[in-house]
């Protein structure tokens, strides 16, 4: 169970908190944490078998952390709906209450117990060993603006990479975006071949969203293979990764 010092609880910022939420709730709401004295960590896979997300936040990612193993089953929705009550920088304090296995979340002079979701029927999904043989990492303000565009054109996109520039495109019935960054605007460009898959906008878009500004994405390209996205988060104590299988193009 969570303790720290003799309260059993943990102290986190707000921030960190909704992050979590941002990086898991347009995927899945119904979420098992897996906590340990190093932290907390997760991984699900959505309702329609797309998209998968790994998420691992260290202890000291936490103002205060101590916990023993444990599994939690969380309700993203609600999570997020008691997250709204906090600002930015404000502490949370976070308890377990084995008696009624609830979590008790303090924000400020509120106080939320939260029921918390049976883990017995939750799987634990295997991260696939993908080969993809090219990787680009680039600044997320830019590959968010491509997808932004890219949004009120089609319902899906191509990526392609090649040894000279990463390439984003999509076409709708009229209109097309293109976005293309030369090898020398990327933070790295690796690849032997020419990679190029096809992905549904949504699911993408959900998968960038949390990354803001300067900070760098990850990604893993193959031939209509999935895609993985990795990305830092919780002040580069945590990292999250994503899978998202490609849609294949109707000849």
């Amino acid at each position: 169970m969570f303790n720290a010092k003799v309260k059993s609880e943990v102290k986190v910022k707000s921030e960190v908190l909704k992050g979590i939420i941002d990086v898991t709730n347009p995927l899945v709401n119904e979420v098992k944490f897996n906590i340990s004295p190093k932290g907390i960590s997760l991984r699900a896979v959505d309702p329609a078998h797309v998209a998968m997300v790994d998420l691992q936040v260290k202890n000291d990612a936490f103002e205060e952390f101590k916990a023993s193993e444990m599994e939690l089953g969380i309700d993203m929705d609600k999570l997020s709906s008691i997250m709204r009550l906090s600002n930015t920088g404000d502490m949370v304090n976070i308890e377990y209450d084995e008696d009624t296995n609830r979590l008790v979340i303090k924000i400020g002079n509120i106080v939320r117990k939260m029921g918390l979701i049976d883990t017995a029927g939750m799987p634990d999904p295997k991260m696939p060993n993908l080969n993809l043989p090219a990787k680009v990492v680039l600044k997320a303000s830019e590959l968010l603006k491509g997808v932004r565009a890219s949004e009120t054109v089609s319902d899906h996109l191509s990526l392609t990479v090649n040894k000279d520039n990463f390439e984003l495109f999509a076409e709708g019935d009229t209109d097309t975006v293109n976005l293309k960054l030369p090898k020398d605007l990327l933070d790295e460009l690796t690849t032997n071949t020419k990679c190029k898959s096809l992905f549904s906008i949504d699911y993408f878009s959900n998968m960038i969203k949390p990354v803001h500004g300067e900070n760098p994405i990850t990604m893993m390209i193959g031939n209509d293979n999935p895609i993985r996205v990795e990305f830092d988060i919780a002040e580069n104590k945590g990292h999250v990764t994503y899978l998202l299988a490609p849609r294949i193009e109707s000849e």
